[in-house]
């Protein structure tokens, strides 16, 4: 049985409150020539209040489907998920695991080696830790120095960090895009690491051979690396071996903790201060809880209204065969994402929608996953406002506008997500087991 056909008035109506989000957020950002200046949850505060008063039903009513939509079992897994992420992130960094990773992947690097040492660390780092951000704070102000000590450009070499930050971001099974893309999905960590990795590793690759052939004939210079403590890194093991061996990413998430509170006490950090850590690392992770409870509970309002079946025929009405949606997928998250300048919140944003057209266009969950995590990723990438390229370029003392030139590997990672559309993948599972 084919579904009621909307009317336009009606889909741009139910569409409303997505629309108002967009142009309140990127209008004010652009007046003002900051997008950060105007706060996500403020934006959808109001996005979700006109999503109530054009509502049908009572007050009551309208509030309940906001409220069932923002208390799904999915999204509310998700918020568990990202406070043990932000429990551990925050703990292990104050271990000194982050600079231990550092010291360790940058071990006994020959000159012609730094630039692609940098690129391997910062994908090792971010990989381990789930964060672009983090892998920035931690390699930026490294970056530089390598930068003036080699001769290196300093926006090549802070792009190198954030093509090696996104290259985790995309792949970590402790990321908040991994954790958002598959959850919305309904798929399991591991598959889409295994579809994901089929298309940022060769990206990852191409990349490196360029940042080889470009500089083999670097001029030595000498970095002082402290491995001593190299040990510090185990926190970060124990996650990517236990994630790769498909537990649970909460058992993951804890064994992490666990592991990394055993090494505070070893050090001699106290319970109290150790608590403290967490605690600072769950605040952390504060307004991406409220953002993705809003952005659940309005988008519950505008498929209450029609929005999301109205948007869902009018961008499938001209989609021929899976290869048509899986570009309408890329497209979709990457333009949200250039709207928002956050990759979570474009996967979150477009997760429910992406997933009816999965259904209806046979796309396996993980390949779904994949798209949304690494189309986002680029385009979060490539913009000179989002977070990490503002923070990375702070850090160095450039102008946000200077890496752009050097972005090899996020272009790179565009070309795979092509050649991986071109090149039709397995059709999704039906059953219990697609999940």
């Amino acid at each position: 049985m084919q579904p009621e056909s909307i009317s336009l008035g009606r889909g741009l109506k139910g569409l409303s409150p997505v629309i108002i989000f967009l142009l309140l957020y990127v209008v004010v950002s652009l007046i003002a020539g900051d997008f950060y200046v105007m706060p996500f949850s403020v934006a959808l505060l109001v996005a979700s209040a006109w999503g109530v008063a054009i509502s049908k039903g009572s007050i009551v009513e309208r509030l309940e489907i906001f409220s069932r939509a923002a208390g799904h079992s999915n999204i509310i897994y998700m918020i568990w998920i990202f406070i043990l992420a932000g429990a551990f992130a925050s703990l292990a960094k104050e271990m000194g695991a982050v600079d231990a990773t550092v010291a360790l992947t940058l071990r006994y690097l020959p000159p012609s080696m730094l630039v692609p040492g940098m690129f391997v660390a910062a994908c090792f780092i971010s990989l381990s830790v789930g964060t672009s951000v983090g892998t920035v704070v931690a390699l930026a102000p490294l970056a530089a120095e390598i930068a003036a000590g080699a001769g290196v450009s300093a926006p090549f070499m802070i792009a190198v960090v954030l093509g090696g930050a996104f290259f985790g971001d995309n792949l970590s099974f402790i990321s908040d895009t991994t954790i958002a893309s598959t959850r919305s999905q309904g798929c399991d960590m591991s598959d889409k690491f295994r579809a994901n990795i089929r298309i940022a590793l060769p990206a990852a690759l191409l990349t490196l051979c360029i940042y080889l052939f470009q500089t083999f004939d670097a001029k030595p210079t000498s970095l002082p690396v402290d491995v001593s403590a190299s040990w510090l890194v185990l926190p970060y093991l124990i996650v990517v071996v236990t994630a790769v061996a498909r537990i649970n990413v909460t058992i993951v998430l804890s064994l992490g903790i666990l592991s990394a509170l055993v090494m505070g006490l070893f050090i001699g950090y106290t319970p109290v201060a150790m608590a403290g850590f967490m605690g600072a690392g769950i605040d952390g992770m504060g307004n991406l809880i409220v953002i993705t409870l809003m952005s659940a509970g309005m988008l519950g309002l505008v498929k209450a209204c029609g929005g999301i079946e109205w948007l869902l025929q009018s961008l499938t009405r001209h989609i021929s065969g899976m290869r048509g949606a899986e570009v309408c997928v890329s497209l979709l998250v990457g333009l949200v994402n250039m709207c928002t300048a956050n990759n979570t919140v474009a996967i979150i944003t477009v997760g429910s929608l992406t997933r009816e057209i999965s259904k209806r266009f046979g796309i396996a969950p993980r390949k779904a996953a994949s798209l949304l995590d690494t189309s986002s990723c680029i385009v979060q990438c490539i913009i000179p406002y989002g977070a990490q390229t503002l923070l990375a370029c702070s850090l160095a003392g450039i102008s946000p506008a200077e890496p752009f030139s050097y972005l090899y590997y996020p272009w790179a990672l565009a070309a795979c997500v092509a050649v991986s559309i071109i090149v039709k993948g397995a059709p999704a599972k039906t059953g219990p087991s697609a999940r």
